[in-house]
């Protein structure tokens, strides 16, 4: 049978398969059903953390919030990422990771906005993130 990829995921074998009338073979199944898992996480992921950004945004505050807990899961997405991209792990693997690290950084920027004044040591812990995510 002619290969059919799609994102990466070939779905011929699933296909070849299907229209014999027969199940495919486990050991071709599961790979594909994990890809496409990997993908629906990783759009699902897209939006994770929208509603709390908005929420901030129509009520201008942020109070209530540590900062330094939404600075440190910034720290924690971007130590998953640089591991999966060190690895060369598939797009499907790790792509949920690279959405919600972006809104990560986007609720973080937010709250420093709605955080002010803000004190040295946030600028301090901002410029070492900045400068430690650096690539030469």
């Amino acid at each position: 049978m002619k290969e059919m990829k799609f994102l990466g995921i070939d779905f011929s074998c699933a296909v070849g398969s299907l229209s014999n009338g027969k199940f495919p073979e486990k050991g071709r199944l599961l790979p594909l059903i994990s890809k496409l898992l990997g993908y629906c996480i990783g759009a699902a992921s897209t939006t994770v953390k929208l509603p709390q950004i908005l929420k901030i945004l129509k009520h201008s505050s942020v109070r209530g919030l540590s900062l330094v807990a939404f600075e440190l899961e910034v720290v924690g997405y971007t130590i998953a990422l640089a591991y999966c991209l060190h690895k060369g792990l598939p797009f499907s693997a790790y792509g949920e990771l690279a959405f919600i690290l972006i809104q990560a950084i986007i609720l973080v920027g937010v709250i420093y906005y709605f955080s002010q004044p803000l004190g040295s040591m946030t600028w301090i812990r901002a410029l070492l993130y900045r400068f430690s995510t650096h690539v030469h």
